[in-house]
């Protein structure tokens, strides 16, 4: 556990173009901006290069995938990485095989290194957001990432709603986690339920934060694609879940947060649901469901 260090973290909440090029040369200024205001983490939201495609089924959408780490994006932001000594967690469309594909993070460590990947594990499939038609679901587990600057945990959108997606990231030895995003609400349903929809994003993920004495980074995309306005609110927790930053809903948001890790020993000291952890009487969590008819 870091003690007593400072990380600077930047984030990137932009609505995407639908030219893919135009988001990457977007990004790329974003990531400067960024990494001149002193970022040392750089965040950019799920499926950053593209507008989120996963509102229809559609084959040809699988040509805008590309390998990891040989595919020109993954390429191009190791090279600014290195450029700007900033560690890059670029949420991008894998072409792993032909016909295999994940919604995957790679990271990039300051010196422009390939630090390794991360598979979405949880995939939703739901009105606008078909995506078991798109993605194979993560088959490398959770993982956490030496960085430079700090040994980090990124999930992914989906991911968020999973207490333990987040803890074993954690006791895996994340000193705080990145949740890249893609949500919004269906403007053909009733306004009235918009905030309950992302008070329920937010305080789920601000719980992770509480439960495991880590900062929370989530960064979401906003702007109108089709019938679905992505709803930002882009946010950053400190140890505790206490909101440090949060962005509008529907601007653009470039933000550097500086984060103390000295905390997550701080909290766990003082609230030690580590220490607590019954792990003795968990195993019924290995169960799709407990039905007392059918299980022992």
């Amino acid at each position: 556990m870091t003690q007593g260090m400072k990380v600077k973290v930047g984030i990137v909440q932009m609505a995407c173009a639908a030219d893919k090029q135009q988001n990457i040369l977007r990004y790329t200024e974003k990531v400067r901006q960024l990494a001149a205001e002193g970022a040392q983490i750089v965040c950019l939201q799920e499926l950053f290069a593209t507008p989120y495609f996963c509102n229809e089924e559609n084959p040809d959408v699988f040509n805008l995938a590309e390998p990891i780490p040989d595919g020109p994006t993954c390429r191009h932001f190791m090279a600014l990485a290195e450029e700007l000594g900033v560690v890059l967690i670029c949420s991008l469309f894998e072409k792993r095989a032909v016909g295999l594909f994940h919604n995957t993070v790679a990271v990039i460590d300051a010196d422009g290194s390939f630090l390794g990947i991360y598979r979405k594990m949880h995939i939703p499939d739901d009105p606008y957001y078909y995506e078991k038609y798109y993605f194979t679901p993560g088959d490398l587990g959770y993982r956490v990432f030496k960085t430079r600057f700090a040994t980090i945990g990124v999930l992914i959108c989906w991911d968020q709603w999973y207490p333990e997606a987040a803890r074993i990231t954690c006791l895996m030895g994340a000193e705080m986690l990145f949740y890249p995003t893609a949500i919004g609400y269906d403007t053909l349903l009733d306004e009235a339920e918009y905030p309950a929809q992302y008070d329920a994003w937010q305080t789920i993920q601000r719980s992770h934060s509480v439960a495991n004495g880590v900062p929370v980074v989530s960064v979401n995309r906003t702007g109108k694609e089709g019938d679905m306005q992505f709803w930002g609110g882009s946010f950053i927790t400190d140890s505790f879940g206490r909101i440090l930053y949060q962005a509008p809903h529907l601007d653009e948001a470039l933000h550097v947060q500086e984060l103390d890790l000295s905390g997550n020993e701080y909290y766990r000291r003082h609230w030690p649901f580590y220490r607590d952890r019954r792990i003795d009487s968990y195993s019924p969590i290995t169960k799709r469901f407990i039905d007392d008819r059918h299980d022992a």
